[in-house]
């Protein structure tokens, strides 16, 4: 089994990468949605979150109000770090159980664990292929414009306020160039895909021996 990890920067289309792969029969394993139930009312996430910034961050129902918990860490870094240091060991520790639990029962040959964060958090290095959905900037900026509906300076607010993508290449050992159709992008996909399926065939080869 091969286990990569896949991120892109907002607007580069990395949810459209991440369905093709999937229908081509990749295992994917969405970090944010893990990071949602990992906050749920009760979870050990939750109540950390809870003793440190206060109930004053939770909704009638318990459940936690994210625009509430947004506000008090927008503009506060070292608050914005303590919940990272709150929710991302729980969210790697459920990755890794799914990664187990997949590769004990031999459903997939190619994971794909979809890390908004990967790069920024370090997690890249413990995978053993690194994805990168990639569009120039000024196409991020253009295609977050049309996608929310926002000024340009908006949109390069939002864009520069993440790592640079053309940084992020550096890290990467697969670019998928999302610039062009999505007929070019899903042929580009295929590519990545049938790599990373060789790779699982050589790996699995390798453990026969």
């Amino acid at each position: 089994m091969v286990v990569a990890g896949l991120t892109g920067g907002i607007a580069t289309g990395k949810s459209t990468v991440t369905a093709l792969l999937a229908s081509f029969g990749a295992a994917v394993i969405d970090a944010d949605r893990i990071a949602r139930d990992v906050v749920v009312c009760g979870r050990p996430a939750w109540q950390k979150i809870v003793e440190h910034f206060g109930p004053g961050v939770l909704r009638p129902d318990g459940e936690l109000d994210r625009e509430r918990l947004g506000g008090v860490i927008f503009s506060d870094k070292v608050q914005k770090d303590i919940l990272n240091r709150i929710v991302h060991p729980e969210v790697f520790r459920e990755m890794d159980r799914r990664i187990r639990e997949l590769g004990e029962e031999n459903r997939a040959d190619v994971v794909i664990c979809d890390v908004p964060l990967l790069i920024e958090t370090g997690m890249h290095r413990g995978f053993d292929e690194v994805v990168l959905v990639y569009v120039p900037e000024p196409i991020q900026i253009r295609r977050l414009m049309d996608r929310d509906g926002i000024s340009r300076d908006e949109a390069v607010r939002k864009v520069r306020a993440q790592m640079p993508i053309e940084e992020k290449k550096a890290y990467a050992t697969i670019v998928i160039d999302n610039s062009a159709s999505r007929e070019e992008t899903a042929g580009k996909v295929l590519q990545a895909y049938q790599y990373l399926q060789e790779r699982a065939a050589e790996e699995k080869c390798k453990g026969k021996r």
